[in-house]
This record gives structure tokens, sequence and C-alpha cells, in this order.
């Protein structure tokens, strides 16, 4: 099965194929012809994942899914969340959505956080969605330097190490995305 996946981020889409595997011949935007900046307007991880989805389909014409992700860090009343990619600013600088976080968190001793990502797949107009979630915490400093985002700075529960800290696969067994997507293959599975 083709489909697209609605992102212009590289890492996702790397991180993406590895999960999914050959099951599924993933497409990017560029693969599409798709030059467009796609719509983020939404006031949750659900209504963005919704939007890029269907602007893709609709614009398109081809089956395909989108996610959002966002970091919600219970301290910060569930912050950065769906503002996640651009927490800092509108450069969408990991290292400054980073530093912002641990100027925030400086003082807080609860640093209970979750990383939740929600994929809309949409398959001839119809629309499904699926979500992962890992819980973890916040760590003080950024720690190592695989993944992305905040990666650095989360340390999953019963883990030692930061995302960062992990190698892919380590990673992806247990991500947000990672169980998304997991949820995502299952269903896709019904298909063939």
């Amino acid at each position: 099965m083709k489909l697209v996946f609605a992102t212009n981020n590289q890492h996702k889409l790397r991180e993406l194929q590895q999960i999914l595997g050959n099951s599924i011949q993933l497409l990017s935007l560029t693969d599409i012809g798709c030059t467009d900046e796609v719509p983020e307007n939404q006031e949750t991880l659900e209504g963005n994942a919704t939007e890029k989805a269907f602007y893709i389909y609709n614009k398109f014409g081809y089956n395909c899914f989108a996610d959002d992700t966002g970091l919600e860090i219970e301290a910060l009343n569930g912050a950065p969340g769906v503002y996640s990619a651009r927490y800092a600013g509108p450069e969408k600088l990991a290292s400054d959505n980073m530093a912002r976080v641990l100027r925030e968190m400086e003082e807080i001793n609860s640093r209970k956080a979750r990383f939740r990502t929600v994929i809309s797949l949409v398959i001839d107009g119809h629309e499904k969605q699926f979500e992962g979630i890992v819980d973890g915490e916040i760590l003080r400093e950024a720690r190592g330097t695989a993944g992305f985002g905040y990666d650095p700075i989360f340390r999953p529960d019963r883990f030692a190490e930061s995302f960062a800290e992990m190698d892919a696969e380590a990673k992806n067994k247990i991500s947000h995305r990672g169980r998304a997507v997991e949820k995502l293959v299952d269903y896709l599975k019904s298909f063939s």
C-alpha cells in the first residue's frame, strides 16, 4: 500500500519508515509534488492532525496520514503541548525550545511529563485517529545527541537514558510515535 505521510520533517519521515518497515510504501510531500506549507491552525493535536491529513487528501487526492505531537508537562499545565515545535518562537529551533522549557522548570521539582502523538489517517475520505503516549520526566539538563526536538531533556519512565541517548530502534519500540504508528499499522493490515 502507498500512503502519503503529510510532513516535511525528514527526522519524522525516517523514524516512521523504520517503524513501518516494508509493509507500506511511504511517500513524502516532495514525492507527490507538494511544496505547500501544510496548515496547522488548530488548538489541539487532534485538530492539527485532521487538518493536515484532509488538506493533502482534498488537494492532491492521495490517501494519507498526518501526525501532530506535543510534549505535555504537568507542572506547566500541559505546555508546550500543541505549541511544542514553536514554543520559543516561529523559528522552530529545538535548542531554543529546550532552553525555554529548562528555564521554566528551573525551580520546579515535580518534573512529570509525557509525549503524545495523534495520527489522523484519511482513506477514501474517511478518517480514523490513533494516539500514542509515553510518560516520563523532564531532565535538569540535555543528555545525548540522537533523536530530535525535546529528546535530550526527556527521560521515559523505567529507563535511565533520555530519548536522545537511545538508539533509534530502542526509542521506536517505546516512543509515543511508535505506539501510535503500531495502532495505525494494525489497522492498515485489515486492508491487505
